[in-house]
């Protein structure tokens, strides 16, 4: 993993000038509910945290999950599609990435993760990615142990509950939201086409959040 870092620690000096404008409004991010997080912060998470509210919730930097979708989608480029792996038990989780494979040719398992998916050879579904995209390191626990077995790098959507071990790329979010996941993953899946080329400008991404949204 550590050619994977050092692309990493390349790509974010070179990104730095061209993230200080934000994607998308940061309006647009809120009004979603990516910056709301949980009442719990691990220590993994407080670089990413902007602020705590009287209610006790902790609220996310979205300029920093801004940042890292771009990083994100430079690294998955790196990739080709077919040896990527985008993982979500969350039902809310699912069709986002359902939709996120349609459009980038990426692998989806969505729903439950069969145990030996990525470890053994002999298991039905067997896989072999050489990166993986969790929804949620926590619920999507039993991919990221495998991930971290056979040794590819893993991207993570991070809520201010989870723990960052074994993940070589945070994308500070709510990921646990319907519509923040939906944003999240709407958002990464524009970037990936515009790094590509497959898109010249993000006018030319016809889909909308709302398809990338699951059903209540």
């Amino acid at each position: 993993m550590g050619a994977f870092m050092a692309e990493l620690n390349q790509d974010n000096e070179t990104a730095k000038p061209e993230n200080q404008n934000m994607s998308i409004p940061e309006e647009t991010y809120m009004t979603s509910g990516v910056h709301i997080g949980t009442r719990q912060k691990t220590s993994d998470i407080k670089d990413f945290i902007y602020k705590v509210r009287n209610d006790g919730l902790y609220i996310i930097d979205v300029k920093k999950t801004d940042e890292r979708i771009k990083t994100a989608a430079k690294l998955i480029t790196k990739y080709d599609p077919n040896d990527i792996l985008i993982v979500s038990i969350r039902q809310y989780g699912q069709k986002p990435i359902k939709k996120l494979g349609k459009n980038t040719g990426i692998q989806v398992l969505d729903g439950r993760f069969r145990p030996g998916t990525l470890t053994n050879p002999n298991a039905k579904g067997f896989l072999e990615p050489s990166l993986l995209i969790v929804t949620d390191p926590l619920a999507d626990q039993q991919a990221l142990h495998e991930a971290e077995n056979i040794g590819i790098p893993v991207i993570g959507l991070c809520d201010t509950n989870n723990e960052t071990k074994f993940l070589d790329l945070v994308i500070p979010s709510n990921n646990k939201g319907r519509r923040a996941l939906a944003l999240v993953y709407w958002l990464l899946t524009r970037e990936v086409l515009k790094e590509k080329g497959i898109i010249k400008s993000y006018d030319d991404f016809k889909s909308t959040v709302e398809d990338f949204e699951a059903e209540i």
